[in-house]
């Protein structure tokens, strides 16, 4: 019988898909944890919980059921914060952009194309 039961699981989050993500992301980090533990870098999170399971997403599970890992929804990004971080210009500057570029072509003078097409 497996423990914690995936009703209770359910009950700790709001979907199935939520149970599946979050047991699976933090099996990655009680992983990743377990890897870097001779390198004394301490930068992952250990378990949460004492337990005699060895398998990171049994762990994980167990940690989900003793409300140790919660899931949150990130924060909603307005429209506006999302104009203002991204970085990809608007289409007019994209013509803007392709129109010098022609223009610097022109100017440069004829290519090696030009002139075998000439002779």
């Amino acid at each position: 019988m497996m423990y914690p039961t995936i009703e209770e699981l359910l009950g700790r989050t709001d979907s199935k898909f939520r149970l599946v993500t979050l047991g699976a992301l933090r099996a990655c980090q009680i992983n990743s944890y377990f890897g870097q533990l001779g390198e004394g870098l301490g930068a992952m999170v250990p378990p949460q919980v004492l337990t005699m399971s060895r398998k990171p997403l049994s762990i994980a599970f167990e940690e989900i059921a003793s409300d140790k890992i919660i899931a949150t929804d990130p924060p909603e990004i307005t429209e506006e914060e999302a104009l203002a971080d991204s970085m990809i210009p608007t289409g007019e500057a994209n013509l803007e952009q392709a129109g010098l570029e022609q223009a610097d072509r022109d100017d440069a003078g004829p290519d090696e194309a030009d002139l075998d097409s000439a002779s």
